[in-house]
């Protein structure tokens, strides 16, 4: 979200990168020592980042017992292309909590090259809620991706090695899972042929890219607890079937300890500070369709050690991001959510109710309250779809400068009077903390209202998997039913004749609807979802679902963000946020 669709003032209006130039960054050592870091605890890229070395993420895992430990979830409803706020409302939540007394921690993802470069620029919140320093956390970071990508690659590599040169494995050529990747959009490389160039360029065959955010290593890595269970999750990861098709892992070509050895520091979460000075961890960034959506597991872990309070985000709306941190993430990680924020916005509301309005929104500014009363059915839908879990939900509506009073106010009439649930008007974006006060104060009550014993998951690990998959198409997604194509049913056999009919299910699906139709807005019925295809994830530990084609590679558009950035001899940059 950039600073030209909040920012309001009566001169230009500035930037993110701006606002971020005229904040006065603490150290990072002094800022994380009221926290419970000192200065070997850390391991440093410059005066106002770090990660968290391993003595210290097991000392404050060991110490978390003492702390309160109350994880608030920040989820969406379906949003527009141009998103609604989740980051912003994460980060400005954070900082307000603070704000009003309690200790609170953020953690959010790291951003790929790929996007930052494409159509979103920057990533990491905006306005007066986002994190520092933003060109750093933006281009390259610590390097957190880079290893991905050449940890990936050399898997790929030694695949490569091992059929080319002593296939003692047998490997099937046609059969093999694991393709190439590279930390920007590059659609030339979606589909790829490799080995070319006679004997010495190895063996012909068809291959592709994906984005490094989008890789099975980008999953181990954020649902990994320590080196040693990262080392175990990554020897597991298949990569191709033998001629008898069985499965050939990492362990079996020998690359699990180089490949562990190359992600070393890459696990250890990131610590930066926000606008106002809490410190926040971003640290990973798995695809929320394929993957499940979140920052790592680890920097959760570390987090709970520090403060009383920890304010995350999952990816999309609620139906991929916060179905996939319930059923996943918190599965795997042993969590217990204690509420979960709900960002909601008049202008998504207006795109769901309004199928005349065109994508590019021309027109959408002008309509009033009726055109916002027509999109409540999809925020409505993902209200229900969370209390399912038994957690309190809080509304949270990002105010953009076009928003009317009236329009805001119906929506909190709505949430209050006819959905019965918490709600407050956000305006963290132009104000930090100022902006998040009542926003703060509902969530702090839902938590001490709330009962974590009410917390449940949609299903359990011994459902078959056809019923977990049931289970969310109808129970999240409101489906009627489930429809396989293709070789899905044959995929789910398979899967449970591998053994991994206890993992949980992701479910790879467009944002753009509840539905499995990106072009259906509202809240949609009388629909089947279709599933084509489902493939295991063995070393993150859940299976996938295809509902459709997934695009693991997007491309750059016409304009790419690129275009509008640059840097000058002094080193300042422009365009980015």
């Amino acid at each position: 979200m950039s600073s030209q669709d909040q920012e309001q003032t009566d001169g230009p209006i500035p930037t993110d990168y701006d606002i971020a130039q005229s904040t006065d960054m603490e150290p990072i050592w002094e800022l994380v020592e009221p926290w419970g870091l000192g200065l070997d605890d850390l391991q440093y890229f410059g005066e106002y980042t770090a990660k968290v070395k391993h003595h210290a993420i097991e000392r404050l895992r060991e110490g978390a017992a003492d702390k309160a430990q109350n994880l608030v979830l920040v989820t969406g409803m379906t949003p527009t292309p141009k998103g609604e706020g989740k980051t912003v409302t994460t980060v400005g939540l954070g900082q307000t909590l603070n704000h009003i007394g309690e200790e609170a921690m953020i953690a959010i993802r790291e951003p790929s090259l790929g996007p930052v470069f494409g159509v979103k620029g920057g990533a990491a919140g905006g306005g007066r809620s986002q994190v520092l320093p933003m060109e750093d956390i933006n281009l390259h970071f610590t390097g957190d991706l880079h290893a991905l990508t050449s940890a990936h690659n050399l898997i790929a590599a030694m695949l490569d090695a091992k059929i080319s040169q002593d296939d003692d494995l047998e490997i099937d050529v046609n059969n093999v899972a694991w393709p190439r990747a590279i930390d920007m959009n590059d659609r030339a490389l979606r589909e790829t042929v490799i080995g070319l160039g006679g004997k010495t360029g190895g063996t012909p065959r068809e291959d592709s890219f994906l984005l490094t955010a989008a890789s099975e290593l980008m999953a181990v890595l954020c649902l990994a607890g320590d080196l040693e269970d990262l080392k175990t999750r990554v020897d597991r990861i298949i990569v191709a079937y033998n001629k008898q098709d069985e499965p050939v892992t990492v362990g079996d070509i020998e690359a699990t300890g180089p490949v562990t050895m190359l992600l070393r520091d890459a696990i250890k979460p990131n610590v930066v500070q926000t606008i106002e000075g809490t410190p926040a961890f971003v640290h990973g960034g798995p695809f929320a369709n394929i993957a499940h959506g979140t920052n790592s597991l680890i920097a959760d872990k570390t987090a709970f050690g520090m403060g009383d309070y920890l304010v995350t985000e999952a990816g999309f709306g609620s139906d991929l991001g916060a179905e996939k941190f319930m059923d996943v993430v918190c599965r795997i990680g042993e969590m217990t959510p204690n509420a979960v924020v709900l960002v909601a916005s008049v202008r998504a509301l207006k795109y769901h109710g309004l199928d005349q309005w065109p994508v590019d929104y021309d027109g959408i500014a002008e309509a009033g309250v009726e055109a916002v009363e027509a999109g409540f059915d999809n925020l409505d839908k993902h209200v229900r779809n969370l209390q399912k879990f038994g957690v309190p939900v809080v509304v949270s509506i990002n105010r953009f400068p076009d928003d009317t009073d009236a329009e805001i106010q119906a929506v909190l009439d709505h949430c209050q009077d006819d959905l019965g649930v918490r709600v407050a008007e956000s305006n963290v974006f132009a104000d930090g903390s100022e902006g998040g006060v009542d926003l703060a104060e509902n969530v702090v009550s839902a938590v001490e209202d709330g009962d974590e014993d009410e917390f449940t998951m949609l299903y359990d690990d011994d459902d078959a998997i056809t019923e977990k998959i049931q289970t969310v198409a109808t129970e999240i997604y409101g489906a009627d039913d489930v429809k396989y194509t293709g070789g899905a049913l044959d995929d789910i056999e398979r899967m449970e004749e591998l053994g991994f009919g206890e993992y949980p299910v992701v479910m790879s699906k467009t944002f753009h609807s509840l539905s499995d139709d990106a072009s259906k807005k509202g809240a949609p019925e009388g629909w089947e979802l279709e599933i084509s295809e489902v493939y295991p994830s063995a070393g993150a530990g859940f299976l996938v679902a295809l509902t459709a084609d997934a695009l693991t590679m997007p491309g750059l558009p016409a304009d790419p963000a690129a275009a509008d950035m640059d840097i000058d001899a002094d080193g300042n940059i422009s365009g980015l946020f």
